[in-house]
C-alpha cells in the first residue's frame, strides 16, 4: 500500500489498518489493525484509534480524544479536543465485557464539543451539534443542539452550525428547515 498520507514520527499505525489519500496523522497517535480511516481525515496528538473503528472522509479528531471498538464516524463529522466515547454500558474492573461492546453510530456532519461525553448505544443523528461537556445517554435528532449533563435539547442547528432562529432559516447561509413532527429537515 502506497503512503498517500502523512504521520508523524511518534505515530503508531499498526499493520493493516486503512488510511486514506490526504489523512494526517500526528503526535503520539495510535491506529489499530483493523481500523479504517478515511481521505482528508485529521487525527490530532493523542489519538486513539481501536479496532474495527471506521472513518469517514474529512473526519476531524482534536486532541487526546479515544475511538473505541464499536465507534462509527460517517464523512464530515467533528470530534471536539478530549471529548470521550465509551463502549461498554457498565464496566467492572474484575468483569471483562469485551462480548459486550455496543456501537456508536455518529451520523454524517454532527459535532461533539470539548470534554463532551458519548454513552455507548447512541447514534447522534446528522448535522447534530453536541455542546461542550453535554453528556449523550439516548440518540440525537438530525439537527438537534444538545447540551448539559444530561444533554438535553436546546433548540436546532443548521448543517453549517448555526443556531436556527424561530423562522428555521440558516442566518449564515440562508437554507430553510421545516419541522416534520418532532424532526428538522432541510427544505430542499
Amino acid at each position: 500500500m502506497s503512503k498517500e498520507y502523512y504521520a508523524h514520527e511518534t505515530a503508531i499505525i499498526d499493520k493493516g489498518a486503512k488510511i486514506g489519500e490526504g489523512s494526517k496523522i500526528w503526535h503520539f497517535c495510535h491506529v489499530m489493525g483493523s481500523a479504517a480511516i478515511g481521505n482528508n481525515c485529521i487525527l490530532g496528538q493523542n489519538v486513539f484509534v481501536g479496532n474495527n473503528v471506521k472513518l469517514g472522509n474529512n473526519v476531524k479528531v482534536q486532541n487526546n480524544v479515544s475511538l473505541y471498538e464499536g465507534v462509527i464516524c460517517e464523512d464530515d463529522v467533528f470530534c471536539g479536543p478530549s471529548m470521550v466515547f465509551t463502549n461498554v454500558i457498565n464496566p467492572r474492573s474484575a468483569v471483562e465485557r469485551k462480548t459486550e461492546f455496543r456501537p456508536t453510530l455518529v451520523r454524517k456532519g454532527a459535532s461533539i464539543g470539548a470534554n463532551a461525553t458519548i454513552v455507548c448505544g447512541a447514534t447522534l443523528g446528522e448535522y447534530c451539534f453536541i455542546g461542550a461537556g453535554a453528556v449523550i445517554t439516548k440518540d440525537v435528532k438530525p439537527f438537534a443542539l444538545m447540551v448539559g449533563v444530561p444533554a438535553l435539547q436546546k433548540g436546532w442547528v443548521s448543517r453549517s452550525g448555526a443556531i436556527l432562529g424561530a423562522d428555521l432559516i440558516c442566518p449564515e447561509t440562508g437554507e430553510k428547515y421545516k419541522l416534520a413532527g418532532d424532526n428538522l429537515e432541510l427544505v430542499k
